[in-house]
């Protein structure tokens, strides 16, 4: 019997894709591991690497097809000794039909009885079938982040192959749910908690006679739109806004760029992401998100910065960057922004992250309010660097500053600890040399 190729789920949030392009034609074979097409996702293009090996048989749907569900069959996979009258039969994952009733004159006519199904075959490991481990690529990173053995979960996918829901269904077993204990009878239950409703987008009608275009979203922009939605409505978003000032900065970036033998050239941006990594080292309390009844708060110091690409933005992340140099820090995010653009990023390289940088400086902005990157509960919003009037004793002098607002989750981060998290910023910016040691 054929093996269906499903549609892959590359992120734990994703529920739908384009299928670009086929990368294997019909007939072609296929190896454990071979790249065999390309799926769009809303945040960037992904590489499919087959899991099993045989015979392109059949593609079921064509490239260039939008909106493809998760775990829908997009092809069908022939192994070692099938040949092409296995496709006659239905898939591995087709449900058997119910058995209707013939529409005659008004009653129904008695069918012959179903042939009784074969006994199904004892539940084996996945790892019991020649070696072999036969797992989706979502299940494989799930295992490989939790430390799991693939060999000892019992897959309940087609053909026997583990899926998200195996390796979910084994953690679950690892760390079991206690129940708390029941409350006295005569305690009054709590009321319950109305749910936030979602917004509700408000339809447009053009009036009659008005030309206008009509631009369908993209899945980047859908998803966009989706998410700062709803944080716009559920996060109470909270503001703080200071000066600082970049005379010292630029002074030593100029020194550093100009030295000789060095290939690398610093951007304001590299000290900025250096300087937010350390300021959440001495305020680790806005390197935390909000968990209903608990707050999260993150052990690494993991920066996410804006990047604009075409439909929309990512955001990549600069792992551990307080433990990283300003060279490195530089290096690693010229090259996430160029595969970013490229639409080549790997879905761990965009998700996660504690805090986010958002600059708009380059664009001649002063100063303005970013949306919370949900389950964040810090955005930093940072301004183009302009030379400003500022009163020095009785003097007035020319100076360098840079205006940023720090939007933060009320639930997590008040006033007080935002206001913390900012001098330290300040004060690391403004006094740069401690960004070196």
């Amino acid at each position: 019997m054929p093996t269906p190729i499903l549609m892959p789920a590359l992120s734990p949030t994703m529920t739908e894709g384009n299928l670009a392009r086929w990368l294997k034609k019909e007939g072609e074979t296929v190896k454990s591991g071979e790249v065999i097409a390309e799926i769009e996702t809303d945040k960037a293009t992904m590489e499919v690497e087959a899991v099993d090996e045989g015979v392109l048989a059949k593609i079921l749907v064509p490239a260039g097809t939008e909106g493809v569900k998760v775990n829908t069959p997009i092809a069908l996979l022939l192994g070692e000794g099938e040949d092409a009258s296995a496709l006659e039969a239905p898939p591995a994952t087709a449900p058997a039909a119910a058995a209707a009733p013939a529409r005659g004159n008004g009653e129904a006519k008695p069918t012959a009885p179903a042939p009784a199904p074969p006994a199904p075959a004892p539940a084996v490991a996945a790892g019991a079938q020649e070696g072999r481990i036969f797992a989706s690529p979502l299940a494989r990173r799930m295992a490989a982040q939790a430390g799991l053995d693939l060999r000892t979960i019992k897959g309940t996918g087609p053909g026997g192959r583990i899926v998200k829901a195996d390796i979910e269904a084994a953690l679950a077993a690892q760390h079991p749910v206690v129940a708390p204990p029941a409350a006295p009878a005569v305690a009054p239950a709590p009321a319950p908690v109305a749910p936030v409703p979602a917004p509700t987008p408000v339809p447009v009608s053009p009036p009659p006679g008005v030309a206008f275009d009509e631009i369908p979203l993209s899945n980047m922009r859908k998803t966009i739109a989706r998410r700062l939605a709803e944080a716009k409505a559920t996060i109470p978003h909270f503001y703080l806004t200071i000066d600082v000032g970049l005379d010292a900065l630029l002074d030593l970036r100029a020194k550093l760029n100009a030295r000789p033998k060095v290939d690398y050239k610093l951007s304001v941006n590299d000290f900025i992401i250096k300087a937010v990594a350390l300021a959440l080292k001495k305020v680790p309390d806005c390197n935390a998100s909000f968990a209903g009844d608990k707050i999260l708060r993150w052990r690494d110091v993991d920066v996410a910065v804006a990047v604009a690409i075409e439909g929309g933005l990512i955001t990549p992340v600069v792992r551990k960057a307080d433990q990283k140099t300003l060279s490195v820090i530089s290096a690693e995010m010229k090259d996430l922004a160029a595969r970013a653009r490229a639409g080549k990023l790997k879905p761990e390289e965009f998700q996660g992250g504690g805090f986010t940088i958002s600059n708009l400086g380059m664009y001649g902005i002063r100063e303005f309010a970013a949306i919370i990157n949900p389950p964040q509960a810090c955005i930093l919003a940072v301004g183009a660097a302009e030379k400003r009037p500022v009163v020095e004793g009785e003097a007035i002098v020319a100076r360098t500053l840079m205006t940023v607002t720090l939007s933060t989750d009320h639930r997590v981060v008040d006033g007080a600890l935002g206001a913390e998290f900012l001098q330290a910023f300040k004060g690391l910016i403004e006094d740069p040399m401690g960004l070196l040691v």
